[in-house]
């Protein structure tokens, strides 16, 4: 097992792989996380995000996960894998693997600044992503905004680090407390895919609240009694009451139902402007009635649009 401090390199340093022989230049440090760390970097056709593992097994683990998901047709969840092989240095051999980089705004940053209609339509897109993961065999395990990230140009989510990712029926082992519904004591730590959804919910949570919360003496009625207060969540409380009591099996039910809430709270935000008009007929004359009535109906059509491109 290799440090996380024995992973630093400077820019510029050359990697070459020991079986498969590719070269790759490292570029800049991106980020470490438990299982290792990641450059930007360059091999002789194009750019990259190299993965140098602190334990191989770990990222043997991550690479077979990006194995079997490259095998879906039009899979769009993480990135692309090229290549997986150790590197020699003065006399240690750490493991790393070559994948498509992406980029883009990470989620954590982007739910500070969109308005909580993203952190819904962001949802929807992962639950759609989580749904192929899970028909593979395995649940994504540390999910939350830090491990995924919108690609520019667009509104796309896509994931950055399959490290905890765990087959069904074992034991998540990498996970991040406000996300976990272990930390919540309302479920265990065994990978199924309602262990996914409960992350999706906090990632609701997080989005309304603007901040990770602390447990209360009684975590699952917290969460429940949010649900019905916080006017943000109120249109999704149905949603967040089944998933926290893990009513969900898979992520495409809890999907189709949060879908339908955010349309019928669209449909509900449309006909407010045209019940405020009518109750103020007397002072408004027609034009502005019609002008208000013109405006909801094309904010409508444009989210129906934007949610059956981006998110269909």
């Amino acid at each position: 097992m290799t440090g996380l401090d024995e992973l630093r390199f400077a820019s510029g340093t050359l990697i070459e792989g020991k079986w498969h022989k590719q070269h790759y230049r490292l570029i800049k440090w991106l980020g470490s996380g438990a299982q290792g760390t990641v450059y930007l970097g360059r091999s002789s056709t194009r750019t990259v995000a190299i993965k140098l593992a602190k334990d191989r097994e770990s990222l043997i683990s991550e690479v077979n996960v990006l194995k079997r998901f490259g095998e879906l047709q039009g899979h769009s969840l993480g990135p692309s894998l090229y290549d997986h092989d150790d590197w020699l240095i003065k006399g240690k051999i750490i493991s790393f693997c070559a994948m498509e980089f992406l980029d883009g705004v990470p989620l954590s940053e982007a739910l500070k600044r969109k308005p909580f209609d993203w952190a819904v339509v962001y949802v929807l897109q992962l639950l759609t992503q989580l749904q192929q993961l899970h028909h593979i065999g395995f649940v994504f395990g540390d999910l939350k905004p830090e491990n995924l990230i919108l690609m520019d140009p667009g509104h796309t989510v896509r994931c950055l680090d399959f490290g905890g990712a765990t087959k069904l029926g074992r034991s998540v082992r990498e996970y991040t407390e406000f996300y976990d519904r272990g930390y919540w004591g309302i479920g265990g730590r065994r990978a199924e895919p309602s262990y996914d959804l409960f992350a999706c919910v906090m990632i609701l949570y997080y989005a309304a609240l603007g901040k990770r919360i602390e447990r209360s003496g009684n975590p699952e009625q917290q969460l429940i009694q949010l649900a019905k207060t916080e006017p943000m969540l109120i249109p999704f409380q149905r949603v967040i009451v089944n998933t926290v009591k893990g009513r969900y099996t898979e992520a495409a039910q809890m999907r189709r139902d949060l879908l339908q809430d955010m349309m019928t709270n669209k449909r509900n935000e449309q006909q407010r402007p045209v019940q405020n008009v009518q109750r103020k007929r007397a002072k408004t004359n027609k034009e502005s009635w019609k002008s208000a009535w013109l405006t909801a109906s094309i904010l409508l059509t444009a989210y129906i649009l934007f949610v059956i491109i981006y998110v269909m």
